[in-house]
């Protein structure tokens, strides 16, 4: 971009006019041949959607008869093995109503009575010495 006697010159002066009409003529020759490609990979997406649910409707799928062990079930409705019960009064202060439900009993949230933490070791139960493990 630098004229021979060392003085920078104005870069949109120096064109050729060639070069660019070949660039010109390969982007062209790119962009034709990739509208050629797009419709062996893309093309199904130019299909109208109502055109895609007909095709869909006129497919007819025989249905397989299951046996009865594996047919799905009807969905049981929650009523029948969930059973909610009143609520107490509802508190009078917002700090209250932390566990308001859970203080009166056959509310609480524990079905199969409070978790307990093992305080004993398996250690001791098999009678080894702590000092058999790192």
């Amino acid at each position: 971009m630098f004229a021979t006697s060392g003085k920078a010159t104005n870069p949109t002066k120096i064109c050729n006019f060639v070069a660019e009409d070949e660039i010109w003529k390969s982007h062209v020759n790119a962009e034709n041949e990739a509208a050629k490609r797009w419709p062996r990979s893309w093309g199904f997406l130019s299909t109208p959607y109502h055109k895609l649910v007909e095709d869909v409707s006129k497919k007819t799928e025989s249905k397989i008869e299951y046996p009865k062990h594996l047919q799905i079930q009807p969905a049981t409705p929650i009523e029948k093995y969930i059973h909610v019960k009143p609520s107490p009064a509802v508190p009078k202060t917002t700090q209250g109503f932390i566990g308001w439900r859970s203080t009166v009993s056959g509310l609480e949230l524990e079905r199969y009575g409070r978790t307990t933490i093992g305080k004993s070791s398996f250690f001791k139960e098999m009678k080894w010495p702590l000092e058999s493990v790192d």
